[in-house]
Formats: C-alpha cells, structure tokens, sequence
C-alpha cells in the first residue's frame, strides 16, 4: 500500500536510530504490516535494516535473536543437538498467517512489537523465557520479560521511540523438553489458540503458555506435574476479560480449546518423563 502521507525515509541511521525520533516517525524492519494498511499519522521510517545487527548468537549461555532477524533466518536456524526446545524455533515460525514471501522479509522483532495475540513469536520467547532488551531514544537500554511486555491486543511496554533491540533465550529453556497443541480455523489461518508446554529435564514441572485466545500471553508454573483438575482449574481462573473474541473464536471457544489442548500437553509430558 502507498503510504502518501510519509514524506522522507531514513536509510541509513546512526547506531542509536531514536536520537533523532520525533512524533509521526516509525520504525521500518519488515515492513509486512506497516506496508499493508493505511498508516495516517505517518510522516518518516527509519530503516531498521541497514543497521545490521547480527541476526542469530548463539552461545553457552543461550541464542541472542536480533529484532531484525527475518522469519526466514530463525526456521533456517539448525539449533545444537543439546537444545530439546531448538524444533520449537521452525514450529513457531509455521504458525505464521504468511506466505514464505512474507517470511523473506517479515521479523522476529516486527511480530512481537505488534503485538498481536496470535503473533507466534511472541509465543515462542515467552514459552522459552526470554527476555527482551529495549533501548530508548536517550540511548538507555532496560530489560522487559518476554512474559510483560505484550498488555494487550496490539499493545506493549514500548515508550515512544523506544526500540525492541534484541531477544535473549536462556540456555536452561532451550534444554527443556517441549510439547505444543495449535489450532486455527482453516489449515493456514490465523491461531485461535496456541498453546506451549515446557519441562525440565529430569523434573516433573510444568510451565504452561497460552497465547492467541489471550490478548496477552498467560503462563502457568507447577512445581510438579498437576492433576487433570488442578489444570483445568487453574484455566478456568484466567479472567474472562482476557480471553479475546475476534472472527476466528469467542472467549468461550477459546477456553475450550484450551482446556482440551493442555490436558493433551500434561498427558505427552506426562508421559516423556515416565519413559
């Protein structure tokens, strides 16, 4: 889409590309959203891009994911044998409305500053514990949990001109074993739910994500592996008002879902650490 309202755009910004911010300017990585609908208030982009941070780093203390690392980047990604969680990077990416064109340009850090309930890279990093780092325009950065930066439909934590710089997933999480239950309406639809669940080796916990029927992802921790009931309960007792309620599912239907999805992850859990 034409966007005739934005007047000049940033290509190459300096290595703190907020100094400069001022109202009407926003920040270009993908563009896959900011290019598709009418953006009024618009006046400059600043191009995300020509900064090139480094897309992918890992290490011993676990994978540094740069905002404008592309969808296309993360699914190629081939994580390191130790990491149980590693197939959840691809998994994620697959749950994206998007076609692989849209994968080629579309970023990790574009879809969890959106916002969205159904964005599935915020689903990832929080199911993986991450934390986000954040710098403002002044040039001071500040740590947010993944698990707190999204508070609702299409909003987050963000100051104005402030900037989601980098993912970071701990090691500890990418070791976890993981099980996750998806459904959407159609077989490439927008997710209705999306559920993640994590467990740490040789521990019989459970940490539980819920996202896309939430308008901000949900997290339940056990200690030990809950009962069936204790599950459902712990479901049922999520607020009605974050439940969200679009074309592709009432709060209703998505409580059911859920509650049907989770049983289903306790259970495969359950049974990888009897085996």
């Amino acid at each position: 889409m034409d966007l005739n309202t934005v007047t000049e755009v940033i290509r190459h910004p300096s290595d703190r590309p907020g100094v400069d911010w001022r109202e009407g300017d926003a920040w270009l990585a993908g563009g896959t959203w900011l290019l598709s609908v009418e953006q009024p208030d618009l006046r400059r982009l600043i191009d995300l891009a020509a900064l090139r941070w480094d897309p992918l780093v890992p290490s011993d203390s676990g994978l540094e994911i740069g905002a404008t690392c592309t969808i296309r980047e993360l699914y190629a990604y081939v994580p390191p044998r130790d990491w149980a969680a590693g197939p959840l990077l691809a998994q994620s990416c697959e749950a994206f409305l998007s076609s692989f064109k849209v994968w080629n340009a579309a970023t990790v850090g574009g879809n969890i500053c959106l916002s969205l309930p159904a964005g599935p890279m915020i689903t990832l990093t929080v199911a993986l514990e991450a934390q986000y780092g954040l710098e403002a325009p002044d040039g001071s950065t500040r740590t947010v949990d993944a698990l707190d930066f999204v508070t609702g439909d299409h909003r987050n934590v963000l100051a104005p001109g402030e900037i989601l710089r980098r993912i970071d997933i701990p090691v500890r999480a990418l070791r976890k074993r993981t099980a996750h239950r998806r459904f959407a309406l159609t077989r490439l639809g927008r997710s209705t739910v999306f559920l993640v669940g994590t467990q740490t080796p040789g521990v019989s916990d459970l940490t539980l994500t819920i996202s896309a029927g939430t308008t901000r992802p949900v997290r339940l921790v056990f200690d030990a592996l809950p009962d069936a009931g204790t599950l459902q309960q712990s479901i049922d007792a999520i607020p009605h008002d974050v439940w969200f309620d679009d074309p592709n599912g009432t709060p209703d239907h998505r409580r059911h879902l859920t509650k049907h999805f989770a049983e289903e992850i306790r259970g495969e859990l359950m049974a990888g650490s009897l085996s």
